[in-house]
């Protein structure tokens, strides 16, 4: 709508001349330029989009994984041809393919390093309820006692999720 309203402005206006089409013009502009931020404030609302920090979480996640695989491509496809072409004694596409294979191989670890990097350093909550939750499950696994497991599980399920109001309901049989 803003790109409508420039040309109405800037190419339809100084040739027709009429000014109601440079002003029809002032008005898309504005209304296609304020339209953005009211979009997302629709989205935000309508798909309950509330939780700002999972979208920072996964923007954080993604443009570290981006710039670390953007540079590890360009530095391989700089660094990977010249031993080849001594091996060789020709160029060869061979180090790009070498390249994106590489990449492609290393894609989910590094995302896998980079989310746990992101989740220790700027989600500490959800990285030590995790911590929490595994060590629950190692004490769960020696555990005999259904009382005692009771008492963990609500000490657990206290720390991670803090809960205002907890029952454990379990049957004896």
């Amino acid at each position: 709508m803003a790109i409508s309203g420039i040309i109405i402005k800037n190419t339809i206006y100084p040739v027709i001349g009429v000014a109601l089409l440079w002003w029809a013009g002032c008005v898309l502009t504005v209304v296609g330029l304020a339209g953005n931020p009211i979009g997302m404030g629709v989205a935000i609302l309508r798909c309950r989009l509330y939780q700002i920090d999972h979208i920072i979480n996964r923007t954080l996640v993604s443009g570290s994984l981006t710039v670390v695989v953007a540079l590890v491509y360009v530095g391989s496809v700089v660094v990977v041809p010249g031993p080849l072409r001594i091996l060789t004694g020709q160029e060869s596409q061979l180090a790009v393919v070498i390249s994106t294979l590489a990449i492609a191989g290393l894609f989910i670890a590094l995302r896998r390093s980079m989310q746990s990097f992101v989740d220790r350093r700027f989600c500490r909550r959800k990285y030590d309820a995790t911590k929490t939750l595994e060590a629950f499950g190692a004490k769960l696994r020696d555990e005999t006692n259904l009382d005692a497991v009771s008492n963990d599980l609500v000490g657990v399920v206290r720390e991670t999720m803090q809960p205002t109001r907890l029952v454990v309901a379990a049957s004896y049989r």
